[in-house]
């Protein structure tokens, strides 16, 4: 399949601290990769390097074949992007922003009320279209923040956390619309603390002190480990046993 993120010993240091060390994976087209660690593992800092957002100290790395280190802008126009903070206006109401998203993606007028329409209809949120965001609830603005971040159809996603403080109905249908848009051919790059949302990912790396320990499905590394569930696969990694699948 075709790789549409490729990393390799990818390292970003602050002074004498080293955020990501040396980390090598790739992920293919249309899959779910998961992300996973503890807080302060590294994710973010791995995340915002790929997404251009920050320079990398040394190693590799592409994202829809642009160079993270040279090509950081045409990286920005092919992906999308979703911050574990909700990442829209709230002072906006929600055709307002879905304007202006659509106009940084470089949508046409025509595209932004086609695709705003259908987002509006799909989401069935005809009732608080008009409305200013801050009277919206978080779950429904998690939601809202993914459908726009997807609406220029970008061959990547990435979200950081998006289900951090929702329900577990809402975290539920939250995956449902990631598993909608990876069928419909796009990439999600997902970052969690959450150990069971790596069952719903295809492929998962775990982090664990700015490196990667655990490479590959979520049944591989349950065998390897003869856990039950990620969890479990977590406290083994965490201990500093390492497992990667190719």
């Amino acid at each position: 399949m075709e790789k549409i993120i490729e990393s390799t010993e990818l390292t970003k240091t602050f002074g004498d601290f080293t955020a990501v060390n040396k980390i090598t994976f790739d992920v293919k087209k249309g899959e779910i990769f998961g992300f996973l660690g503890a807080n302060g593992a590294g994710k973010s800092t791995a995340m915002r390097m790929l997404t251009g957002l920050l320079s990398p100290t040394s190693g590799a790395a592409t994202v829809a074949g642009y160079d993270v280190f040279t090509e950081q802008e045409k990286i920005k126009k092919n992906i999308g992007y979703m911050s574990q903070k909700f990442s829209l206006y709230n002072d906006l109401t929600l055709m307002e922003n879905i304007t202006f998203y659509g106009g940084i993606y470089g949508l046409s007028n025509t595209q932004i009320k086609e695709r705003g329409e259908k987002l509006i209809e799909r989401l069935d949120l005809g009732n608080i279209k008009k409305k200013l965001l801050k009277e919206v609830p978080l779950g429904w603005k998690q939601k809202i923040a993914f459908s726009v971040a997807t609406l220029h159809n970008p061959k990547v996603v990435f979200l950081d956390e998006p289900t951090g403080g929702v329900d577990p109905i809402t975290r539920r249908q939250f995956w449902e619309m990631i598993y909608e848009k990876a069928d419909q051919g796009m990439t999600v790059f997902v970052t969690t603390h959450y150990m069971d949302e790596a069952e719903y990912c295809h492929r998962i790396s775990m982090m664990v002190h700015g490196e990667i320990h655990g490479y590959g499905t979520p049944k591989e590394l349950k065998k390897e480990f003869n856990a039950q569930n990620m969890d479990e696969v977590f406290i083994h990694l965490a201990r500093g046993d390492q497992y990667n699948l190719k």
